[in-house]
């Protein structure tokens, strides 16, 4: 059941979405050549402490079958899909890694990504993190009263093809609000004016992961990490957002605190 949130709790989302906002920009200077990322991890780990919030991904397990995730941060590097397991890898410089940060605070969750360019990059690897922003803003634009979610996932389906590349199609958004995941599923692929109809107070998350070559994935044996099924390069970014009566809010504003244009209806 698609829960609709009151504007006192859209208050609470927007707390815990600006934590997370503030959690990337505070980030940015650490994500560079020779840094691992257990380091990211732990410093994202004391900066929610000292907010008093906490990450909901520590622990979390989607089912009895998946092992408990062993960190506060996912930290997905190149190839890497989402999910990944922040160790002691290094990053290189050109990497480019998606962090994905989640902050439960006063009992709202507020979640969202960013992928971080490590040093310089190649201009194909540029290209790609810039399609993949236009690609979230595409889907943002379509978030009002009234449309669907499949008009959202057609935005941004419509652009990522466009420029060849390819959507993931297994994995998508969620709602947000006193758990992590809830209801509805967002697809980043679809048909205009099919699916859930939108509504004043639904809040999810837009989330497109958008790959280099083919839009197959894999899972790898520690049963989280998803990576491209043939190696190429993968981004994703991730907002929060609320359907208002006016269009929609982003909760998440990472853009910010990165010097960078909003995404936004």
């Amino acid at each position: 059941m698609v829960v609709l949130r009151s504007l006192y709790e859209i208050e609470g989302l927007r707390l815990a979405g600006d934590l997370v906002a503030r959690t990337f920009g505070m980030l940015r200077p650490h994500v560079r050549p020779g840094v691992g990322l257990d380091d990211l991890d732990g410093i994202v780990g004391e900066f929610l402490l000292a907010n008093g919030a906490e990450s909901p991904y520590r622990g979390y397990r989607p089912s009895a079958s998946v092992p408990p995730f062993p960190g506060t941060i996912c930290a997905s590097v190149n190839e890497q899909v989402v999910h990944g397991i922040p160790s002691r890898r290094k990053l290189r410089g050109g990497d480019v890694v998606g962090i994905d940060v989640g902050a439960s605070l006063g009992g709202w969750i507020g979640d969202a990504c960013y992928t971080y360019p490590v040093g310089e990059v190649t201009p194909a690897a540029k290209k790609l993190l810039d399609v993949t922003v236009e690609c979230l803003e595409a889907g943002v634009a379509e978030a009002r009263p009234g449309g669907r979610l499949g008009d959202v996932g057609a935005a941004i389906q419509e652009l990522a093809e466009f420029h060849g590349y390819g959507v993931v199609r297994e994995l998508g958004g969620h709602g947000v609000g006193r758990k992590l995941h809830e209801e509805p599923h967002v697809e980043h692929f679809g048909r205009r004016g099919r699916g859930l109809r939108l509504r004043e107070g639904m809040v999810f998350t837009i989330e497109p992961m958008i790959n280099e070559g083919s839009p197959k994935i894999r899972l790898l044996k520690d049963g989280w990490t998803v990576v491209t099924a043939d190696g190429a390069l993968s981004a994703q970014y991730e907002h929060t957002v609320a359907v208002t009566s006016g269009g929609c809010e982003v909760l998440t504003p990472w853009h910010r605190h990165m010097g960078e244009r909003a995404a936004s209806a």
